[in-house]
């Protein structure tokens, strides 16, 4: 019987994607961890996990560290990022830091089916680069719409997500202070002079976060 952790702060992205993998095999078993620190115990309590299922975006541990901790620790288990962070950068980042496999949140859930059964055919994990979510139309990605860099346009998908400057420094692996600079410059790009302002600069805009 397959064993598959999924680690997701939202309640709701955990069912869905918990559903969906189901449908891997009769008697697939998921088990649910909210952040890093609950998937470490789990994992500390089950040896026979066959593979992990990571958020890049989680409260307490990165996606980025969670997965070099799990390099170090749990060798022998691969683990598929499953993000809405699903830029270039992001990618190769998260498989440089150990990620078997790639799948961005636009993506259907038969889209995770496959990337996930890749990783476990034959029980040798390789990057699964082709799950990588079309690129937006002209226009429509943040840095485009606003002429933001790659990282400015994360922290202001964050900030549309309603995560504060710690949680947004937390999660990227930045200090406040750079947040900070990062959020001048968007305020700036948005012609906004605070968070409200550009939340409904954002929504106003329809631009695709």
């Amino acid at each position: 019987m397959t064993k598959i952790l999924i680690v997701e702060d939202h309640a709701l992205v955990r069912e869905a994607m918990a559903q969906s993998l189901s449908r891997l095999e009769p008697g697939v078993e998921c088990i649910e961890a909210a952040d890093g620190d609950e998937a470490l115990a789990v994992l500390e309590r089950q040896s026979d996990l066959d593979l992990a299922v990571i958020d890049l975006m989680l409260p307490d541990v990165n996606g980025f560290s969670l997965l070099v901790i799990l390099g170090k620790r749990f060798p022998d288990m691969p683990a598929i990022v499953v993000s809405a962070m699903d830029d270039d950068a992001s990618v190769r980042r998260a498989l440089k830091a150990g990620a078997s496999g790639f799948v961005s949140k636009a993506s259907s859930g038969e889209v995770l089916l496959r990337a996930v059964r890749e990783l476990l055919d034959g029980g040798v994990p390789t990057p699964v680069r082709s799950t990588q979510s079309p690129r937006r139309s002209p226009g429509k990605a943040p840095a485009e719409r606003f002429g933001l860099t790659t990282a400015q346009a994360r922290v202001l998908e964050l900030l549309a997500g309603g995560r504060s400057n710690r949680e947004i420094a937390d999660l990227l692996g930045l200090t406040e202070g750079t947040v900070k600079v990062h959020m001048t410059a968007i305020y700036r790009a948005l012609g906004v002079s605070s968070r409200s302002q550009a939340l409904v600069a954002i929504a106003r805009s329809g631009a695709r976060l």
